[in-house]
């Protein structure tokens, strides 16, 4: 008689691939350790990833990560499900990027709450400096291997608040609504930074890829 009995490993990871999302964090605020470890499993990835877009640092990001998880397991029964698990996972990790962020720049940790005055008193949006067209087309760019770099370094150049709605926006793919939530923003407020972080790694980029015979500097403007 053939024996149908799995091994320990195989079982495991058919129970992370049959149960959903929704039916694991229910299993898990239940006191299921095997199913909150299967969402560790499904989600590391990808809280690792943003929290290295974030920080743009390897040691950090891991960091960032375990406290994520910890974090996670110790205020899942504070988990309402209002939104998807993947956006509270992504709020914990941000918070926890930006706060090493802080630490790292010797400033203060305070709420992405206390930073909303992104309103009527701000500067108006800054005109690019440097204006040319891109020698290749940007999917030419993002198939050279050498662009990952230089896009790395263009979006560690932003300053965190523009940085982080940069990340969850347009790599993570989380909508306005979703992204505002995460960061504790109105909605407003995201699409201003957004559109700020937008034109700030337009600028930062054609600087490398533009073609230098078809650049326009922008004249500064003299008041008399």
């Amino acid at each position: 008689m053939k024996n149908h009995s799995r091994s320990f490993p195989e079982a495991k990871a058919a129970f992370q691939q049959s149960a959903s999302e929704s039916e694991l964090v229910r299993r898990a605020k239940a006191g299921d350790m095997e199913a909150f470890e299967a969402l560790v499993s499904q989600f590391e990835r990808r809280v690792y990833t943003l929290a290295l877009r974030i920080t743009s640092n390897e040691h950090d990001a891991q960091d960032v990560t375990q406290e994520t998880f910890l974090s996670a397991l110790e205020n899942l029964n504070k988990f309402r499900e209002e939104a998807s698990f993947t956006t509270w996972l992504s709020r914990i990790a941000t918070h926890a990027a930006l706060k090493i962020i802080r630490k790292r720049k010797g400033l203060p940790s305070v709420s992405l709450d206390a930073e909303r005055g992104e309103g009527s008193d701000d500067p108006p949006l800054p005109l690019p400096d440097f204006i040319a067209d891109w020698n290749q087309s940007p999917l030419e760019l993002a198939q050279r291997h050498e662009t990952r770099s230089v896009l790395d370094a263009a979006l560690a150049s932003l300053d965190e608040k523009h940085r982080a709605v940069f990340v969850l926006r347009d790599i993570e793919g989380l909508s306005v609504k979703e992204t505002a939530e995460t960061l504790g923003l109105s909605e407003a407020n995201v699409k201003v930074r957004l559109l700020r972080a937008r034109l700030q790694l337009r600028e930062r980029l054609t600087r490398v890829f533009g073609d230098p015979t078809r650049r326009v500097l922008r004249q500064a403007h003299h008041h008399s």
